[in-house]
C-alpha cells in the first residue's frame, strides 16, 4: 500500500456505487435498533456485567445488519473480532462495528455510531458510518469521494499545526503499558505544538471530523480494523493523508496511525516522532 490509502481504480464504480447505497440503507435500519436502546446509563458492578452489556448492544445491531449485508454480498465474509488488527485473508470481507463507541452508549453519552466497511483483497472499497442521534450518514467509495448525506467532504486547508485542532483516542481497554506511555507523551508533544488537543473515544468520530475539515489531524497508537478503516477511507477520499505516525504507508498491521490535512501532515509527523 502506498504512502496514503490510494483508492482510484479499486472499486467497480457502477456496481459498487449501488452497493454503497444499499449498504447505507442496511446500516441505517440496524442503527435504529441501537437508538431505541439509548437513553439511560446502564449500571454495571463488574467487568463481566459490562462485557455482557456491550455484547447485548452488538448482538441487537448484528441481528439486523448481518442478514441484510449477506443478501447484498453472499460471498463476503464477516470480520467478527472488533479489536483485531492485521491483514485479512484474500477476498471480500465486511468489517463491522455494530456499536462504535459502545461504552459511550452505555453511559448515555452521544458519541457513538454504526459502521460497515467492505474490504476487497485488503483494500477498503466502501464505507458507511451512521450517527443515529443526528441522523447523519457519512459514506465513501474508493475513487469516488467522501460524502455527508450526499454532500462532498473535504479536509481542511490548514497549513500551520500551531493553529490546528487535533485529536487522539484510546484504541482499546487494558492497553499495553508501552502504548499507554507513548500515547501520553504524544499528547504532551501535541499540547506544545498544536492549538487544541481533543482526547476521547471513539476514533471513527474524530476521523469523520478530519474528513469534514472540522479538525486538522488525528493520531492513534495501536488500533483495530473496525475503528480505523472506515475513517481512513473517508479521510483519504476527502483529500487527506493517512500514514503511520512516522509518515510511512499505513496498513491495518501498522503500530500507529495518522490522518491529517495535507498542509499539517508533515508537521504532525515531526511532533509525533519526538
Amino acid at each position: 500500500m502506498p504512502e496514503s490509502i490510494r483508492t482510484t481504480g479499486i472499486a467497480d464504480s457502477a456496481s459498487d456505487a449501488d452497493l454503497l447505497a444499499q449498504t447505507a440503507i442496511a446500516v441505517r435500519a440496524a442503527a435504529s435498533v441501537l437508538r431505541e436502546r439509548f437513553g439511560h446509563v446502564v449500571r454495571h458492578r463488574t467487568r463481566e456485567e459490562l462485557m455482557r452489556a456491550l455484547a447485548a448492544n452488538d448482538d441487537a445491531v448484528l441481528d439486523v445488519l448481518r442478514p441484510r449485508l449477506t443478501l447484498l454480498r453472499p460471498d463476503a465474509r464477516l470480520a467478527g473480532d472488533e479489536l483485531a488488527g492485521g491483514a485479512l485473508p484474500p477476498g471480500e470481507w465486511w468489517v463491522l462495528d455494530p456499536a462504535e463507541g459502545n461504552v459511550n452508549h452505555l453511559h448515555a453519552l452521544p458519541e457513538w455510531a454504526v459502521t460497515a466497511t467492505l474490504v476487497r483483497d485488503n483494500q477498503p472499497v466502501l464505507t458507511v458510518v451512521h450517527l443515529p442521534l443526528t441522523g447523519e450518514t457519512y459514506t465513501a467509495l474508493a475513487g469516488a469521494g467522501a460524502h455527508l448525506d450526499g454532500r462532498p467532504l473535504h479536509v481542511s486547508h490548514t497549513t500551520d499545526l500551531g493553529l490546528s485542532l487535533v485529536a487522539t483516542s484510546q484504541a482499546r481497554p487494558d492497553e499495553d503499558e508501552k502504548v499507554v506511555r507513548r500515547t501520553g507523551s504524544s499528547i504532551t508533544a501535541m499540547l506544545l505544538d498544536a492549538l487544541v488537543v481533543r482526547t476521547s473515544v471513539p476514533a471513527t468520530l474524530h476521523l469523520l471530523n478530519v474528513a469534514a475539515g472540522r479538525i486538522d489531524a488525528f493520531w492513534q497508537f495501536a488500533g483495530a480494523r473496525t475503528d480505523l478503516l472506515p475513517g481512513a477511507l473517508l479521510v483519504a477520499e476527502a483529500g487527506g493523508r493517512t500514514t503511520d505516525a512516522e509518515g510511512r504507508p499505513w496498513t491495518p498491521e501498522s503500530e500507529s496511525f495518522l490522518a491529517a490535512a495535507p498542509g499539517v501532515h508533515a508537521q504532525a509527523v515531526t511532533t509525533l516522532s519526538r
